[in-house]
């Protein structure tokens, strides 16, 4: 059996499709390790991995929240993570890298130590023809308008070139740090422009299970139809925006969950008497019996609401969620709505359109099709698993192959 070290950010967004894969990967006797952030080391040992944490703790986020801020952090992180990170896997002699795409100090590790190296995107995968938010065109007027931001990008970027091996690294977009093995946690069919991505790209579906059911959660008690709003861990929306689906979802379900996040439920003030607020509730098991689900628009949340054949109602706020809700609207899934336009007029009338129109439902089941061909955590494992063993074939025939798979 094999030994794989998995590198990441710690962000659940990023986190929590892995962790089905590193159960299975153990399940199947192979020795994990994972880099994360405390937040995250209970997660991870609970799926059967080391965890090795990344010192100075928890990695801050982007400040603003734009994309440049984003490549900066992590420019400056791989500098600073990178030394600990080396020693960590030097001891631990990895048969196989697994990082995130946006973890670029997983990328450069594998390069200095010559060890195969794969990348997972848990968003959409992307390329010339399917750009992404952090292309060169978008990041240069983003310089202009922020020159400090794109200063401490540029030197962290410049003394992460200068002291690791950096081949195949983006110069700029480092949330795009793929290799030639590329596993992607959606379905060809929800994936924009599938077919435009050579073979190294691997659309492997939703990978659930990092959600652990909750049995004080009386799930079976919730009457139908069930209504259910989330915002997400990030960007929950504010206590004004939550109070604003939920009482406008109250008139048109049986039982309204409402995930309220980094909010306070109380915050909400008084609610109808068939919502139910919580910070968090068992997501995977509220979709089950939901009707509808009102969300940011967040892969991963998305991705589950496929899996589960669920109309959604994105209300994206940032990152990559506007592009998941036009994705959503062109496969006729779901609709959208900017949260400055989240009334209760207005998402009363939305919802109620995604409840009546027949249409909605009929396409989310064929996105839940997709998504279980695809093959989930078990298929990543597949593709590791293969992977591995043509590396280990390559070396013994004289070399193996760790730069970045080309674009499409």
């Amino acid at each position: 059996m094999s030994t794989v070290a998995f590198l990441n950010i710690g962000m659940h967004g990023y986190v929590n499709p892995t962790l089905p894969v590193v159960a299975e990967l153990v399940r199947r006797g192979h020795t994990v390790t994972y880099h994360t952030t405390p937040a995250f080391a209970a997660q991870i040992e609970a799926a059967g991995a080391r965890v090795h944490l990344y010192p100075g703790g928890d990695l801050p986020l982007p400040d603003p929240p734009i994309p440049l801020a984003m490549m900066a952090g992590l420019a400056h992180a791989a500098v600073d993570l990178l030394p600990a990170v080396l020693t960590d896997l030097r001891a631990d002699r990895p048969d196989l890298v697994v990082h995130g795409a946006a973890c670029p100090w997983g990328a450069v590790a594998a390069r200095e130590l010559g060890v195969p190296a794969a990348a997972t995107f848990t968003t959409f995968a992307f390329n010339r023809e399917v750009p992404s938010p952090g292309r060169s065109r978008d990041l240069l007027a983003a310089a202009a308008a922020h020159p400090a931001i794109a200063g401490r990008y540029a030197r962290s970027r410049w003394a992460l070139q200068r002291r690791y091996a950096t081949d195949g690294l983006p110069v700029t977009d480092l949330m795009d740090a793929r290799e030639p093995l590329n596993l992607v946690f959606t379905s060809r069919s929800f994936q924009p422009g599938a077919d435009l991505f050579d073979p190294s790209f691997r659309f492997v579906g939703a990978s659930v299970g990092s959600r652990l059911p909750d049995d004080a959660f009386a799930a079976d008690r919730l009457t139908g139809p069930v209504l259910y709003a989330s915002l997400g861990t990030v960007f929950d929306g504010g206590p004004r925006l939550l109070r604003t689906f939920a009482t406008a979802l109250a008139p048109l379900g049986g039982t309204v969950v409402v995930s309220t996040g980094q909010t306070d439920p109380a915050d909400l003030g008084t609610l109808p008497g068939n919502v139910l607020a919580r910070r968090s509730v068992p997501q995977l098991q509220v979709l089950a019996q939901a009707a509808l689900f009102v969300t940011h628009g967040g892969m991963n949340s998305v991705n589950e609401a496929m899996l589960a054949g669920v109309p959604t109602l994105v209300v994206p706020q940032g990152a990559d969620q506007p592009l998941v809700a036009r994705r959503v609207v062109e496969l006729g899934a779901g609709l959208t709505l900017g949260p400055g336009d989240a009334t209760a007029d207005t998402v009363s009338t939305l919802a109620r359109r995604l409840l009546d129109e027949p249409r909605f439902r009929a396409a989310a089941a064929v996105q839940r099709a997709a998504q279980q061909e695809a093959g989930g955590a078990p298929r990543a494992a597949d593709e590791l698993e293969r992977y591995l063993a043509g590396a280990a074939g390559g070396a013994a025939a004289g070399g193996t192959s760790t730069g970045p798979g080309r674009e499409g």
